[in-house]
């Protein structure tokens, strides 16, 4: 099937909530009307880009309709008050099963909600559906297609919450990371994919829990992605012993940065010369705006760094696979074909890592983030891409995770600019900031976004 359309970053519109809210607010349009809009465009995308796994119409209905009666009263919760929402399935809702992508979860109704459900529920958002994920949010892709051409991968593992924002069916979507599961198909979607720092949004509740899982947003604008991430945290916490994402309830301010650090990361060897160009282009618009780019050519501290960073995708999987082998291990018990092809062969290979190589890579990713780390005072953030190309032909992959493995095994903040058209498919860039400095790089993905003309 060809292209939807051809995406064109400068006309390319997404759906947004905190547009509407002072129609609520005003009493010219309600939650329950916004609602219906969202389930008009889902009647008629849904069958053909398979975003959802399960949905309650019927309490969202109802959910809609008492954010409605709050806004007439002037008493919303807060600033997602009727926001519709999709969460990954992998976070227990009390309402819909919580099934991983995975047939041994099938109908798995826990009863309960996670404390990212509970959130959105007490600040009045609206949980519409659970969102496609790929098996247990590793490899093996589910049904869903991308919605600028739906004979292309939407990406993985947080495919449906990508998909469902893509294709204008919600204005949020929860998604998570830990390779490159949120940034990665936010790029092949089009939308601001927000992967905050480690800890920032409490992920209890949820089947995904390793030392590098964060749960972080996607939305059809920059204004989304911050409030929807920052209220969930109001209401939710961080993680357990961390205190959560801090900051302004609003966007935070446009701030023009003083000094950027460009990272080529493992990816850039597989960029075909057109990405090439086009990021290159990109960059002098940003140097000729009087903000200089630091590169690793010119800077040896920069050099060494990304040599070390070479190894962040198998230092990355190895840290990984040796915290997920005890419910794989079971799951397999279960019998066979419980768990996929594709995960027995990651299995098969991370039952190999022993106690001492999983210290050592643990070593390895904290010698990464010291060094990360000494860049705080030299520049605002790094700027890099989102992935090597557009989201490849096929449903078979969900896509390389060689430029988003990067911000996982540092805990730290990236946001997805949707900023390129290659083929004219989205590719996104990427700004990765520095842990617990959440809003710091929101004010300079505002300057980066507005300089570029991008409605945030």
């Amino acid at each position: 099937m060809s292209n939807t359309f051809t995406y064109n970053p400068k006309t390319n519109r997404l759906l947004t909530f905190h547009d509407c809210v002072p129609s609520f607010i005003k009493g010219n349009d309600t939650p329950s009307a916004y609602l219906e809009r969202c389930l008009e465009v889902i009647s008629r995308r849904e069958p053909e880009i398979n975003a959802f796994v399960n949905m309650n119409i019927k309490g969202a209905r109802e959910a809609a309709s008492a954010s409605t009666r709050r806004y007439q009263d002037r008493k919303p919760l807060s600033k997602i008050d009727g926001m519709p929402v999709g969460i990954k399935d992998l976070f227990q809702t009390k309402d819909m099963p919580t099934e991983c992508g995975s047939p041994i979860f099938k109908n798995n109704a826990t009863k309960r909600d996670s404390a990212l459900a509970s959130a959105l529920r007490r600040a009045g958002a609206i949980i519409l559906a659970k969102t496609v994920t790929t098996e247990f949010a590793f490899y093996k892709p589910g049904p869903t297609k991308n919605p600028y051409d739906t004979s292309r991968t939407p990406g993985g593992s947080s495919s449906g919450s990508g998909a469902a924002v893509g294709a204008g069916f919600l204005p949020v979507t929860i998604g998570t990371q830990v390779v490159g599961s949120l940034i990665r198909p936010a790029s092949y979607n089009a939308n601001f994919g927000f992967k905050p720092s480690f800890g920032a949004i409490n992920r209890e509740g949820a089947y995904s829990n390793l030392s590098q899982s964060a749960l972080g947003t996607h939305a059809g604008s920059l204004t989304d992605a911050w409030i929807g991430a920052r209220v969930i945290a109001e209401f939710s916490g961080g993680d357990l012993g961390y205190p959560g994402l801090k900051g302004p309830m609003e966007l935070p301010e446009n701030k023009k940065p003083l000094t950027l650090g460009r990272l080529d990361t493992a990816g850039w060897e597989k960029c075909s010369p057109d990405v090439k160009n086009k990021f290159n282009t990109l960059i002098s618009k940003i140097t000729d705006a009087e903000v200089p780019v630091i590169h690793r050519k010119a800077n040896k501290n920069l050099e060494d760094f990304e040599t070390l960073m070479l190894n962040a995708f198998d230092t990355t999987m190895d840290i990984c696979g040796y915290e997920f082998l005890w419910p794989l291990q079971d799951y397999e018990d279960l019998g066979e074909n419980s768990i996929s092809e594709d995960i027995t062969s990651w299995l098969r290979k991370w039952e190999k890592i022993d106690r001492n190589t999983y210290a050592q890579r643990l070593a390895t990713r904290d010698q990464m983030r010291s060094f990360h780390q000494d860049f705080n005072d030299e520049i605002d953030a790094f700027i890099t891409l989102s992935a090597p190309d557009c989201a490849p032909k096929g449903l078979e992959s969900t896509g390389d995770p060689s430029f988003a493995v990067y911000s996982s095994i540092l805990g730290a903040p990236a946001i997805n600019l949707p900023l390129l058209e290659v083929n004219g498919m989205p590719l996104g860039v990427q700004v990765i900031g520095f842990p617990q400095k959440d809003a710091e790089l929101f004010s300079t993905a505002r300057w980066i976004s507005e300089l570029f003309g991008l409605n945030t």
